[in-house]
């Protein structure tokens, strides 16, 4: 088991990781940039070092510093937590070479399933289903043609290399396309410096619904069962949930099974998630795999009484799975709290927290970094805080959910605590009525 491990990252994922590791006796190392030395993560581990200003790409991205830093303190392996370098080939490979364990998947598994053609090609080789489109990269814009002709209208154009939505297009029509094809790719250039495209059919009334997996060094894999994260806005993830009030239990099985052959296929070794898209049919069809611990983890640990972090730990030190499948006993919903103004566009709102006061009580969890006093970086993600409600129904926590909301104070910035407030009195997300088209609808009272 290792000694000391090193976590990449920042904020709540940060000090989770932390938590973990203290319970299993292993030291820890914080590393953080100028912007974060008040943060809690800095504060709760065992030894912290700054790697840099607040730019990212000077800090949490800088490989050098971040092995530098584990190599004086001696840490043993690096956890990357999500987002980052956690999805990173190259900081794989790069841990591997100085003798530090990357707890994650390998880098050629990344390249892999990290490049969506890739993924999606090797998916089809594996059995999964997977939704109808180009066969990898298209080349140039007659193929763009060619394709959409061969898909058939409406049809979806994605950056290759994308991810948080950049880089892509419904196009419904065919005078469409053009307008489409330029502005995807260089969207997609500049996030990610690659302007390759694929293109796919436009499911309809989609619900995106994914699949928590498991997979050790020895070939094995299991699921978790399912979380929806159908309510999003621009195709950043609000709020989650498990089990889904999509799912029937033969469709559970069946995703289930899928994403265990996906994961079994390419011999996947760590936490990962297979993402698929639902449609109103319950046709279900392979859209990416996250070769990394994501956001929403919590809700699938309260459901099935499981911590997906020591699992990553112990599947990473060679330790085998069981190898079974877990299903939800409770259900569990997360509200993603960030710093934004749900009543101006959810515009970004960094700035000093005045007042925190978090909710409690029987069923409710909270993953944060912030409180009081604690000024909230414009340089990253604006999320500041998780909370999860647990209940022996959906109703129950949804109910949960409201008078935990209410009592959710946090003051001196803005937040999505009133949107989430009206989020679970609306007639169609109460119902389980809901797809990744909800927001477009959603108006804030």
């Amino acid at each position: 088991m290792f000694k000391k491990i090193l976590i990449a990252n920042r904020g709540e994922i940060a000090l989770r990781v932390i938590r973990t590791c203290k319970e299993m006796g292993i030291k820890t190392v914080a590393v953080y940039s100028t912007a974060d030395a008040e943060s809690l993560h800095v504060r709760f581990a065992d030894e912290a070092v700054c790697i840099g200003p607040p730019q990212s790409s000077e800090s949490y991205l800088k490989m050098s510093n971040i092995i530098s830093a584990a190599e004086i303190t001696n840490a043993d392996a690096i956890h990357p937590g999500y987002g980052f370098l956690s999805e990173n080939a190259k900081f794989s490979k790069l841990c591997e070479e100085h003798s530090i364990k990357f707890i994650g998947a390998t880098g050629e598994m990344i390249n892999q399933m990290g490049d969506k053609a890739n993924a999606k090609a090797t998916m089809k080789a594996a059995g999964v289903p997977c939704v109808p489109g180009s066969e990898g990269v298209i080349i140039d814009f007659e193929d763009c043609i060619k394709v959409a002709i061969e898909t058939g209208y409406p049809v979806m154009l994605k950056a290759s290399a994308g991810g948080g939505g950049k880089g892509m297009r419904a196009v419904w029509k065919p005078e469409d396309l053009k307008d489409a094809w330029d502005s995807a790719r260089q969207e997609s250039k500049a996030a990610f410096g690659n302007d390759d495209m694929y293109m796919e059919k436009l499911i309809e009334e989609p619900r995106h619904i994914e699949i928590q997996i498991v997979g050790d060094a020895f070939g094995k894999a299991c699921h978790l069962s399912e979380r929806d994260c159908s309510v999003q806005r621009r195709h950043q993830k609000l709020t989650e949930e498990t089990p889904s009030p999509f799912m029937t239990d033969e469709l559970r099985d069946k995703m289930g099974n899928a994403a265990v052959l996906a994961a079994e296929f390419i011999k996947y070794e760590g936490a990962g998630t297979v993402e698929f898209l639902v449609d109103k049919h319950r046709n279900f069809f392979f859209m990416e795999m996250n070769t990394r611990i994501q956001v929403e983890h919590p809700i699938t640990e309260e459901v099935v009484n499981y911590d997906l972090i020591r699992e990553q730990i112990l599947v990473a030190a060679g330790v085998p799975i069981s190898g079974k499948n877990y299903y939800p006993k409770m259900h569990a919903i997360e509200c993603r709290i960030n710093a934004e103004d749900p009543y101006s566009n959810f515009r970004p709102a960094p700035g000093k927290i005045t007042t925190f006061h978090a909710p409690g009580g029987h069923g409710i969890r909270i993953d944060t970094h912030v409180y009081a006093g604690y000024m909230i970086p414009p340089n990253y993600d604006s999320m500041i805080a998780k909370l999860i409600t647990t209940a022996q129904t959906r109703e129950e926590a949804i109910n949960k959910m409201k008078r935990a909301l209410d009592e959710f104070v946090i003051e001196g910035v803005k937040t999505t605590i009133p949107f989430h407030r009206q989020l679970m009195e609306h007639p169609d997300y109460v119902s389980g009525n809901y797809t990744t088209k909800f927001m477009e609808d959603f108006v804030m009272q």
